[in-house]
């Protein structure tokens, strides 16, 4: 008896100090499943774009702002938990995501399509409490990330042309959750970050090709790593420039930066062709990476830019 007693107490001891890795294993997990980085910085985006909608005729809402960050990481979270459920066999080929919730085998299929779907139905609610574009909005882009562009991700090079759409929304999504309206100015944010998706992913798809081909995944132009891809990232990074240069002509609304901002972007916009060139020019892995870290810096920097150019006005 008091051997059991002993093996009992142990027993507990242990469950009890193994409670909390347990938790902060699902924590991770859930981080995991919603990619919870790339979450944050789109719901910067709509953050920003929320800042830059906001008016006298629609005024600032804390609450407003708050359904907005939670609905849109809900919304992000769901389309990669469902991205992730459909890739998972894929996944466990390559290095970079084998260790994956799903396809480690950390979390069922099932697990992820409930996370899932409960994300989309409170990310929706949260959007729709905002008002009823900024839902659609959010419907369309779950709609073409997990049912359009995820399976011609396989099928062809387009798949990051599809998948710039969703990926665009964000920030013209901040907009029309300020302003209740979809115009000019929704358009041109749509626009500047539907340009900057394709420099951004190429650069991403160059680096990390090897592992993509595993797959069987077409991330670039061309499906290879070749002068003609090269060129292609480096001129869309100019549609970008011009795209970001657009709030300066007075043709965009409500949309507007002063001249000023409109050097600084310009000069924002060069250093990232600096980086579009260079990799144009040596075409190597390390190039590529190099303009991924810049093309992140561009769009999170421009987005402060614009910001600070409205408040200082």
């Amino acid at each position: 008896m008091y051997l059991c007693a002993i093996k009992k107490s142990k027993k507990l001891a242990l469950n009890t100090s193994t409670s909390p890795i347990s938790l902060y294993s699902l924590y991770i997990d859930f981080k995991a499943i919603t990619k919870a980085g790339l979450a944050i910085s789109v719901v910067f985006s709509s953050i920003a774009g929320y800042l830059l909608g906001f008016s006298a005729a629609h005024p600032f809402s804390w609450l407003v702002l708050l359904s907005l960050v939670v609905g849109g990481y809900c919304m992000v979270g769901a389309s990669n938990a469902f991205n992730q459920v459909i890739e998972k066999d894929l996944d466990k080929l390559m290095d970079r995501t084998k260790n994956r919730p799903v396809p480690s085998g950390r979390m069922t299929s099932n697990t992820a399509l409930i996370i899932a779907t409960f994300l989309t139905i409170v990310g929706l609610l949260l959007l729709y409490s905002i008002n009823a574009k900024t839902a659609m909005f959010g419907a369309v882009s779950i709609f073409l990330y997990t049912s359009v562009y995820t399976p011609l991700k396989t099928a062809t090079s387009l798949s990051v042309f599809v998948g710039a759409f969703p990926g665009a929304i964000p920030f013209m999504l901040g907009w029309v959750a300020a302003s209740g309206n979809f115009g000019i100015e929704a358009g041109t944010l749509f626009l500047i970050q539907f340009f900057w998706q394709f420099p951004h992913f190429w650069a991403i798809g160059w680096f990390l090709y090897e592992d993509y081909e595993k797959a069987g995944f077409y991330m670039l132009p061309t499906g290879k790593k070749d002068k003609a891809t090269a060129l292609q990232t480096m001129l869309y990074t100019m549609w970008l420039i011009l795209a970001s240069l657009l709030p300066a002509t007075g043709f965009t609304g409500q949309l507007f930066i002063s001249k000023i901002t409109a050097f600084v972007v310009l000069l924002l916009g060069l250093w990232m062709l600096y980086f579009a060139i260079r990799m144009y020019q040596l075409r190597t892995s390390q190039a590529a990476k190099k303009l991924m870290l810049a093309s992140v810096t561009y769009i999170t920097a421009l987005q402060l830019v614009y910001i600070i150019d409205k408040f200082l006005r």
